[in-house]
């Protein structure tokens, strides 16, 4: 998830901010907000839902566009120079985000939407949710790493090398991965606007972010570093992160208020295969750094990386996909709802087990 955009917050001192502490009380309560309000003003929600151009939602590609940039700010390509350095932490996380995530997400997905809850979600409904949840198995976590790399002491030098790699290889992993695993589930793929999409939120922000890094760091104020001017600014734009957040949650669940108030035990049907992949991911992530004899202070980000989400570019290409009403979007919303306290339960979890590993 993307809520803190500096690569400073891996390093600096004191644990998790206010927001992002109670990240999951303010989704849920615009998760309320969004369900009232789409079941009292159905006639707004019709209007924003009519405001399309090429298959883009413009309210929600905006919103979007508030969420992401500030992260894409904080990547630093630069560190791609120190790709070489201790590889096993970085092989551990390309393998589990790219090899084995996406594909166990779509297996645990068809798994129980098409086969245990068979008797209680309609097929094509399954298929929505299903496609929503590879959404978020094929989008690894990015900025929000740099909060779970600091609660657990993590190397942030090696995080910020290891959340550059994985945006790079989105830029041309995420749309092939996606597709091959809708194609799977029978769900056709409009290639368009799966690339579209791609290049909306992933290609256009990075560039973005990575322009106006460089600019930064050329004009910091006299006596700042490049470091201090980029954390200044990003600091300066992190409520328009976060309103973005919130408000993309009020409309989501906005336009699908009605299932929701109709189907109040659908949330925890989509969340129970979200919640045996994160476990499992972090495990799997884990165990075999253990095995490896991976230092914790690589370790431990390496396993929080596979086990988050980028949630934001998921939303953003469920509606891309198939629109803002759909299962799609509201599945990959579902991911936000749950994921703040795993990732901090995963934290005591390896704060409490450090000791097994390396220091060194």
């Amino acid at each position: 998830m993307t809520i803190d955009g500096s690569a400073r917050a891996a390093s600096s001192p004191g644990g998790i901010g206010f927001f992002e502490k109670w990240l999951s009380v303010w989704v849920g309560l615009c998760i309320v907000a969004g369900i009232v309000l789409g079941n009292v003003l159905p006639g707004l929600f019709g209007f924003l839902a009519g405001l399309e151009y090429a298959a883009v939602n413009v309210p929600v590609a905006l919103l979007i566009w508030a969420m992401v940039y500030p992260m894409m700010v904080a990547v630093d390509f630069s560190s791609l120079a120190h790709v070489g350095d201790r590889p096993k932490g970085l092989i551990l996380t390309v393998a589990v985000n790219w090899l084995v995530k996406p594909f166990t997400m779509a297996a645990l997905g068809v798994l129980f939407l098409e086969h245990f809850f068979a008797g209680m979600i309609a097929p094509a409904d399954a298929q929505q949710y299903i496609a929503g949840l590879i959404l978020l198995g094929a989008a690894p976590c990015t900025a929000m790493v740099f909060v779970w790399s600091q609660l657990t002491r993590g190397d942030p030098t090696y995080t910020l090398v290891q959340v550059s790699v994985n945006d790079v290889i989105m830029i041309f992993a995420f749309a092939p991965i996606v597709a091959l695993l809708l194609g799977v589930t029978d769900i056709e793929v409009p290639w368009e606007t799966l690339l579209l999409s791609v290049g909306l939120y992933v290609v256009i922000p990075l560039a973005a972010g990575a322009a106006t890094r460089h600019w930064l760091t050329r004009h910091a104020r006299r006596g700042e570093t490049g470091e201090a001017a980029v954390a200044r600014f990003t600091g300066a734009v992190k409520p328009f992160s976060i309103v973005g957040l919130l408000a993309t949650v009020v409309l989501l669940f906005g336009f699908q208020g009605h299932v929701i108030v109709e189907r109040p035990l659908l949330i925890v049907m989509i969340a129970i295969p979200l919640l045996i992949q994160s476990y499992g991911i972090f495990a799997l992530a884990y165990a075999a750094a253990w095995a490896w004899r991976v230092p914790f202070k690589v370790a431990a980000p390496c396993a929080m990386i596979g086990t988050s989400n980028f949630f934001e570019l998921a939303v953003a290409v469920a509606i891309g996909l198939f629109g803002l009403g759909s299962g799609a979007a509201l599945a990959t919303v579902v991911g936000v709802l749950v994921e703040v306290p795993v990732m901090l339960s995963l934290v005591a979890f390896a704060n409490a087990t450090r000791h097994h590993f390396p220091e060194g």
